[in-house]
């Protein structure tokens, strides 16, 4: 069981500690790019990023000339235009698409504007007579293409534009990846007509203005598309940035460095979990921490001439970007830090003011237009860091926590490849405050937050600028249960990194309401040294739970002086979450994060997770062991289940044994997600994971659902009132024993993130 007061694992302020350096080496592969053959792509995307808009993530399936002209008038009024935010991209659904058979394509095979959207303007195509509005107001313009060619053209077998060939002599049997029309098969490059035919595209798009073009839906088998294109844009005498989508294989990363100005490195970031198809929220946190993996690996591979793309950047709608203040900085860092594109996806007529702020920093953007990409210099399980070196010398440093609990985050100037200095310049360049650093760079992140940091050597000690100093919270290691009126050791720590002393140095520690502090030790210091930290303790009661989890938190401040007389104050904090104790019969079990509380009949599980699904077992369960058996049925209320993604699951287990979560046979789940509806999951083979599923309904809070066991067979059952009973599905589950543990579990299915689901009126019969 894991322990349930999150502030007492020694692990929410740990220190992250780098033993490795950025080499000049790295540095220099970094700037250079690892791509062989790099500059003989398109020659549009210059040595910079691009950055700009897309349509996909917001305006989705319903892209017209009024809502792309919009978006291109917002873009100035709003001001990024002046930041360097330039291309206005129409993504999917801009052409016809009657069905199943593929675009509709005019004499020469390509794709058909859809007039209805896209309405003709003066004897212009409606597309060109929007891209003439976007260039009017000194912006640029990008269009969406796939690979092959459309089924269409090969039953009309339209001729090919300049030469004597047609469709059919140079299309393949082979399907070819468009995800919302379909109907588009391969091309033979080796016959002629075939270069030719991608040759009169890239002519019409030039024709109609188009700078910047999406090819989606690349795969290793489409080398040869993206060589045709890459011709076919060098042809026209236009510079048309090309840009190929999507989780491309980075084991063709050379060639897609070779041949192209940017290239997908991950799936989409949009968590497509609005409710009624909504486009908000457009993502979340679990879909900005799996980019930071992606990040690590294709950093050899992007550079100058060239940009590894991590996908649009989902800050602009305040809430309805699906994440936090703290996340989306995370994003714009971490997007920074590797040289990614930043294509907004936002609404950016209805831009949020504070998003804006950060859209506009130009402090951040000019990390990402240095185009290099930052390596990672270090990683566990709530934190990690990555850096790169520019140019001029500086370093430029992300220290991020991607934990849910506050912690200390820590590198050194030499693990950032700087020289030995007299004093390091520090500046943060999302509050743009410049301090000093004897050469620890460290800072109390908050959770999925990050500190971004530009630091450069100094040959003098530079007494007159503020120190760089940390204020952390530290807890005892507490019990796995927190019994009601249970006190807590708690340490509060000030540190000064600079190369100065800082004086009168004062801690405070203020719980919130319901927990009480009382100082144990001294909370007043004269001086504290360069390079030394000041603690203070004290004896913090945590009270019994209200409910099933109640959370607090504790706040940690210091005041100081420094210079001998400029005032300064700095604070950090912390959240605790209390529950109630677990009674016999139900035992607890994780194989991730989790806590767990009972109040009655009523049962709560907090817990974080991957999945629980095709090899992967993260869950939090309360369960009865050896309940389950044949002719058993099983019930729950799910009362409420925090949407940390669409596909978090909650619901019943039934497995030969829950605690041996990577091998235990006789697996079934029922399951409510928030995004996915009602899901029968099962282990067909019997080899300890879920492998099979079925699906029904929309989530609905409260929700009965109902497991019901004949043989080895199970049927799952839904119900929004108690009383009518939807099926879910039947599962066949050979490998079940005579007996089995039954409970209820959850998972978050966002690493680092916690969900809550509270249940009632469990019942087993």
């Amino acid at each position: 069981m894991k322990r349930s007061v999150r502030g007492l694992l020694a692990a929410v302020t740990g220190c992250l500690l780098l033993v490795t350096g950025l080499t000049a080496q790295a540095q220099a592969d970094g700037a250079q790019g690892g791509g062989a053959g790099r500059g003989t792509g398109t020659r549009a995307a210059g040595a910079k990023p691009a950055l700009g808009w897309s349509s996909w993530s917001f305006v989705r399936k319903n892209p017209t000339a009024q809502n792309i002209e919009a978006a291109a008038r917002a873009m100035q009024t709003s001001g990024l235009a002046r930041e360097g935010y330039l291309y206005v991209n129409v993504d999917d659904f801009w052409y016809h698409c009657p069905g199943s058979q593929g675009p509709d394509v005019d004499r020469y095979g390509r794709w058909v504007t859809d007039e209805a959207a896209f309405p003709p303007k003066g004897g212009e195509n409606g597309v060109q007579a929007v891209a003439d509005y976007v260039h009017s107001l000194g912006l640029k313009f990008g269009l969406y293409v796939t690979p092959g060619i459309s089924h269409q053209a090969v039953v009309e077998n339209t001729g090919i534009k300049g030469t004597t060939y047609h469709a059919a002599d140079i299309a393949t049997s082979a399907a070819e990846n468009n995800y919302n029309c379909g109907g588009m098969v391969g091309i033979d490059y080796t016959k002629p007509g075939a270069q030719a035919f991608t040759d009169s595209w890239a002519d019409q798009f030039a024709g109609w203005g188009v700078d910047y073009v999406k090819i989606d839906g690349v795969g290793t088998p489409d080398i040869q598309d993206v060589r045709a294109w890459s011709r076919a844009l060098r042809q026209t005498g236009r510079p048309i940035h090309l840009e190929l989508s999507n989780s491309l294989d980075i084991g063709n990363a050379d060639q897609w460095a070779a041949l192209s100005d940017g290239w997908r490195t991950g799936g989409d970031i949009e968590c497509y979990c609005g409710k009624d198809d909504s486009s908000f929220p457009l993502t979340s946190w679990s879909s900005v921490s799996s980019r930071f993996d992606q990040v690590a690996d294709w950093a050899p591979y992007g550079g100058s001439g060239g940009f590894n793309d991590d996908d649009s950047i989902e800050v602009g709608n305040g809430a309805d970007d699906g994440l936090t203040p703290d996340e989306r900085k995370t994003q714009l860092s971490l997007w920074s830090l590797a040289a990614s594109p930043l294509m907004l996806g936002t609404d950016i007529t209805r831009l949020d003011r504070a998003d804006l702020a950060l859209l506009r920093n130009t402090d951040v953007l000019a990390v990402d237009q240095d185009a290099v990409d930052a390596r990672r210099l270090a990683k566990d399980a709530t934190a990690q860091v990555f850096a790169k070196r520019e140019k001029n010398g500086d370093a430029v440093v992300g220290l991020f926590n991607t934990g849910t609990s506050t912690r200390a985050v820590t590198t050194t100037a030499a693990a950032l490849g700087l020289p030995a200095a007299a004093d390091y310049a520090v500046r943060d360049l999302w509050t743009h405050r410049a301090s000093e650093s004897a050469g620890t760079i460290a800072a109390d992140v908050p959770p999925h937050g990050v500190a971004l940091y530009r630091v450069h050597p100094l040959r003098y000690t530079a007494p007159a600028t503020r120190p760089a100093t940390a204020v952390a919270v530290h807890w005892s290691a507490g019990p796995a249960q927190v019994p009601g009126g249970s006190a807590y050791t708690v340490t509060a720590a000030f540190s000064d990194y600079g190369s100065t002393p800082v004086r009168d140095v004062r801690l405070e520690l203020a719980p919130s309401a319901g927990l009480t502090a009382v100082a144990t030790s001294p909370t007043s210091f004269r001086e504290v040294r360069a390079g030394g930290t000041a603690r203070a303790t004290y004896r913090v009661t945590v009270p019994a739970s209200r409910g099933l989890f109640t959370t607090g938190t504790v706040g940690a401040s210091a005041a100081y002086r420094y210079l001998g007389a400029v005032p300064a104050r700095q604070s950090a904090g912390d959240s605790v979450t209390v529950h109630k104790p677990v009674r016999a019969p139900y035992r607890a079990f994780a194989s991730t994060s989790a806590d767990f509380s009972q109040d009655g009949t009523r049962l709560g599980i907090r817990a974080q997770g991957a999945d629980l699904y095709n090899g992967i077992n993260e869950y939090g369960a309360l369960y009865l062991p050896g309940a389950g058996h044949d002719g058993s049925t099983t019930t729950v209320r799910v009362d409420s289940q925090a949407d940390t993604d669409a596909w978090a699951k909650t619901g019943i287990m039934a497995r030969d044994d829950i605690t041996d979560a990577d091998h235990s046979p006789g697996f079934v789940i029922l399951a409510e997600t928030p995004g996915h509806g009602y899901l029968l999951d099962s282990d067909s083979d019997g080899d300890g994971t879920l492998d099979t599923q079925s699906e029904a309904g929309t989530a609905a809070y409260p929700s009965w659902l109902k497991l019901v066991r004949e043989g080895t067979t199970y049927t799952g059952y839904y119900s929004t009132d108690g009383s009518t009973w939807q099926t879910i599905g039947t599962a066949d589950v050979p490998s079940a024993a005579a007996t089995q543990d039954v409970g209820v579990y959850a998972t978050s299915h966002n690493p680092g993130t916690t969900g809550e689901v509270d249940f009632d009126g469990f019942t087993q019969e």
